[in-house]
């Protein structure tokens, strides 16, 4: 059996909605956070030394961005088991009521959770000299972006590509924009 064998894996994965239950957080979860996990493990072995990952999340996921019940629970969430639980039990909290209607409150919690895999994963492919880093590419005119965003396809393109063809001495376990660091 032929492997293939990638020089880069770009997860840019998303899925918004403006309201919160149950369902739209198991299904935003599931998009933005667990599909690029998952996606991220099954071609980790075809990623070859050097290569790079980017994950596409957004400022929203930054943690100042969440209610300070939850970004406490991310910051104190260390490593991979807890962090997917946090995640995968985010859905059940809000079937319970333990978060109020939020503006976009299951898209933020997913990307902090995409921006928290990053630098874990990034840790766990160092050694074979792969950068792994999340990319915001801003408010960009697309589907779900929509026509009032302020950012051509292009703008928000160039610093995706630019995290895909770090350098070997490039950072790894970043979030960025525009090729420059974005706080957490």
């Amino acid at each position: 059996e032929e492997r293939l064998a990638l020089e880069a894996l770009v997860n840019n994965a998303g899925v918004y909605h403006e309201r919160l239950d149950a369902g739209t957080a198991r299904e935003t979860v599931a998009v933005n956070f667990l599909g690029p996990l998952r996606l991220a493990d099954a071609l980790s072995p075809q990623l070859v030394r050097g290569a790079r990952v980017v994950m596409v999340s957004s400022g929203m996921g930054a943690l100042a961005e969440l209610p300070p019940g939850l970004r406490r629970r991310f910051e104190a969430s260390q490593g991979r088991q807890a962090l997917l639980r946090l995640l995968e039990g985010f859905a059940g909290e809000v079937e319970r009521g333990e978060h109020p209607h939020s503006y976009a409150l299951a898209y933020r919690v997913s990307k902090a959770g995409l921006n928290a895999f990053t630098r874990l994963l990034a840790a766990e492919l160092r050694p074979r000299g792969i950068l792994v880093n999340a990319v915001c590419p801003g408010w960009v005119r697309t589907g779900m972006g929509g026509p009032g965003a302020t950012r051509e396809v292009e703008e928000g393109a160039a610093g995706i590509v630019w995290a895909a063809t770090l350098p070997p001495d490039g950072p790894s376990g970043g979030f960025f924009r525009d090729g420059r660091p974005v706080p957490w």
